[in-house]
């Protein structure tokens, strides 16, 4: 499988290209930057210390036509501009992008009647037991009041996380509610009393805090959490490889990790 890394020169991009040169499975194909990167002509290799002569390159086309699979972690007007290069050249994508719009998600829906995409907001293996985990327990623990708190990195540009909005939508379907009528994303002042049908969303932003996610379920006398905690980028890497693997020689539609990791 040749698999081709957008944003590669970034924190998330190396770890995605350390894991697919450690996968006898995988070939690296294509290393994408952005045009005008000062990487750019480099052997992406030499920033880790182990040349593999692959050349950093903003030629998206031609990334693609060595590639069976994009795998893309980088901003939503750039992943938009791939898929749309994905659809042209019959590409596989994998998406770790958040912060789309629901237009732009429409448009990712759209280009998945074409190709094959996964498109899932946490590409961790954890991460997506934890969704499940938290459809279970919103079903048993229905009145309880539902808290999310997520910290992340002071460079992360979105919030809540996609995670967290996963999360949220979540528990919001299991318990028979559409997040964008419940959700509460801040409180300042005389808010009132909480109504308990609300979803709750704290954020919190500093240093280089990978991703902490926690949810609460909250019922008088006890309270539930469901947490997870990442301490590297590399668990994103393993899963968003797992999520090209499953996507060879698979044909055109929408996955996300439920359908990659079985969990369905």
């Amino acid at each position: 499988m040749k698999v081709a890394i957008a944003g590669s020169t970034g924190r998330m991009g190396r770890m995605l290209i350390d894991a697919v040169r450690a996968d006898p499975a995988a070939q690296l194909s294509a290393a994408l930057e952005i045009a005008g990167s000062p990487l750019l002509g480099r052997d992406i290799g030499e920033l880790s210390g182990a040349p593999c002569g692959v050349r950093v390159t903003d030629d998206i086309e031609a990334a693609l036509a060595a590639s069976d699979v994009l795998i893309d972690f980088t901003r939503p007007e750039g992943t938009l501009h791939h898929l749309a290069c994905c659809r042209k050249l019959r590409k596989g994508l994998v998406i770790g992008t958040t912060g789309f719009t629901p237009e732009q998600k429409a448009d990712i829906g759209a280009a998945a009647r074409e190709i094959g995409v996964v498109f899932a907001p946490n590409m961790s293996v954890g991460v997506n037991v934890v969704f499940k985990l938290l459809e279970q327990a919103a079903k048993g623990l229905q009145g309880y009041e539902i808290e999310i708190v997520e910290a992340h990195h002071k460079h992360k540009v979105d919030a809540p996380s996609g995670t967290a909005l996963r999360m949220g939508e979540i528990v919001a379907e299991a318990t028979g509610r559409n997040l964008r009528e419940h959700a509460i994303y801040g409180r300042e002042g005389v808010t009132g009393e909480r109504q308990p049908d609300t979803i709750g969303f704290s954020t919190i932003r500093g240093g280089d805090i990978v991703g902490d996610h926690t949810v609460m379920f909250i019922g008088t006398g006890e309270r539930v959490e469901i947490t997870h905690r990442s301490n590297s980028r590399a668990n994103y890497a393993a899963g968003a490889l797992k999520a090209a693997q499953f996507l060879a020689g698979r044909g055109a539609g929408l996955y996300d990790m439920w359908d990659v990791l079985n969990l369905r």
